[in-house]
């Protein structure tokens, strides 16, 4: 990939323009029933200690059996990025000693992982789009987790999540901006829900991300890398670049340097702070695993996979612009999400597909992040918003109508149709009984009607006074014509 400098991206400093480089290592729970070496569960919420095998506990003579189908996750996942396979990859150990990694080494991969090379496309609010390298994928287990607040002296350790399988997805340093950076991790999070690799959980710990920032002038050599640790939310992850990016660049205009180093962010404070120097490779002493033979697919095998995969978000996106006539921004938003995607599909199918768009990217989406909830469990069912949607389409409703039937299936469910009937808010169309409406507004604002003559515009008090008169229930196409007429516009 072609070096992109993007000058409006800079950050501006007192003596310039700074350019902002970001790199990522975004660690993927592997979506599988049982650990990545062990039959334990990989369930989440159990009791303290409570799926935790011999192996996982690293009890002596204990050995590894690997996993097949998080090998075959890990497959999924790399042909999602456009990434080689690689046919013949090698567990390694990566040794630290940390009190919840009862082995006191990390199996991993290292020199050579089980996916290579790859590319994610982003899509930026702006409209800009940009490709972001990816570097890697290997397949490593997790360690466990030391609890620190359950007691004022001590810390527990939960064994529960060691060895669970994890997908390490490396990017090249190829990201400019906080906002590159949160548009990236929403769209792997995107790709891998869509694949069903990982469920991207990012506050049940499923997805966390490492992020490296450094800083430069444009067309320098790139800077010295700090690196953000176990990062959990998409906003934190743009909050701590901004605030990086700024540390370094105060750091290097008063002459100082940046040190190397592993640093958390304090969402409280906004800021990051110092946690480590940081370790390069050869602190880890890696070497190959003796305990593991080296991972070896078919080529048959791979293909039977890419052929299974499901059709992902910029496939989706291009059939939705293309065949359904949408725009690519109201496309986007809808495949961002795969349960949005499948939502918006059962809606629009024979339906007026712009009216679907509309309803669920803003009335339904709009409550639902109100709310914060997901779509997957929307009080209002794709079926009932179909509904709805045929209830305008075929005029038996107002908009106005409509977005008062979507409060009521909101809150109480039902059949759209039969609510419709049983409380009588079926538009009125009849000609007779809007004119006399239309009639008695006239001949109560003649004063409003001169400046209608002069004014067209002014039309639209009479309409709005007439649907109020009416409860919402008059046509508003057939109140335009008629006050069109008896007003001589």
């Amino acid at each position: 990939m072609n070096e992109q400098t993007r000058p409006s991206k800079l950050i501006q400093g007192a003596t310039g323009g700074w350019q902002v480089v970001i790199g990522m290592e975004v660690h993927a729970q592997v979506a599988s029933q049982s650990k990545l070496f062990s039959g334990a569960s990989t369930e989440f919420g159990a009791a303290p200690n409570s799926h935790v095998s011999l192996v996982d506990a690293a009890m002596p003579g204990m050995l590894p059996v690997i996993n097949e189908e998080c090998v075959r996750q890990a497959v999924r996942t790399g042909l999602g990025l456009n990434a080689r396979i690689n046919l013949r990859s090698v567990f390694d150990r990566k040794n630290y000693f940390y009190p919840d990694l009862p082995q006191g080494y990390q199996i991993s991969q290292y020199k050579q992982p089980v996916v290579g090379e790859g590319v994610v496309t982003v899509d930026l609010p702006d409209g800009e789009v940009v490709d972001i390298g990816i570097e890697r994928l290997h397949l490593e287990q997790d360690a466990g987790k030391s609890v620190h607040d359950r007691h004022p002296t001590l810390s527990y350790v939960d064994l529960n999540r060691s060895g669970v399988a994890l997908m390490e997805i490396v990017s090249k340093p190829d990201l400019r901006s906080s906002d590159e950076a949160m548009a990236f991790v929403a769209k792997l999070r995107s790709i891998l829900r869509y694949l069903g690799t990982c469920d991207g959980d990012m506050e049940k710990g499923s997805l966390r991300a490492d992020v490296n920032v450094s800083v430069r002038r444009p067309g320098d050599e790139l800077g010295t890398r700090c690196e953000i640790k176990n990062m959990n939310s998409i906003r934190f992850i743009g909050q701590a670049i901004e605030y990086e990016a700024r540390r370094q660049i105060e750091i290097i205009e008063d002459g100082g340097a940046i040190d190397q180093e592993t640093r958390l962010f304090d969402p409280g404070k906004g800021e990051t702070r110092s946690m480590r120097s940081k370790e390069e490779a050869h602190d880890y002493r890696y070497f190959p695993d003796p305990d593991l033979l080296p991972l070896e697919l078919t080529q048959s095998a791979v293909d039977e996979l890419k052929a299974a995969l499901p059709e992902l978000p910029d496939d989706k996106k291009v059939r939705f612009v293309r065949d359904l006539a949408l725009s690519s921004y109201d496309a986007g938003q809808l495949v961002a999400e795969r349960d949005t995607a499948l939502y918006f599909e059962a809606v629009a199918k024979g339906r007026d597909v712009k009216l679907a768009a509309n309803w669920v990217i803003n009335e339904l989406g709009g409550r639902l992040n109100k709310e914060g909830r997901d779509i997957a469990v929307s009080p209002v069912t794709a079926d009932q918003l179909g509904g709805l949607i045929d209830l305008i389409s075929d005029k038996t409703i107002s908009g106005k109508i409509a977005k008062d039937l979507f409060e009521i299936l909101w809150t109480e469910g039902g059949d759209p149709r039969a609510l419709v009937e049983a409380r009588g808010m079926r538009q009125v169309t009849d000609l007779g009984a809007i004119e006399a409406v239309v009639d008695d507004v006239i001949a109560k604002n003649p004063d409003k009607v001169a400046d209608a003559k002069t004014n067209p515009k002014a039309i639209g008090w009479f309409v709005g006074q007439v649907m109020k008169s009416s409860g919402g229930k008059a046509s508003p196409q057939v109140v335009n014509d008629i006050l069109k007429s008896k007003l001589g516009l």
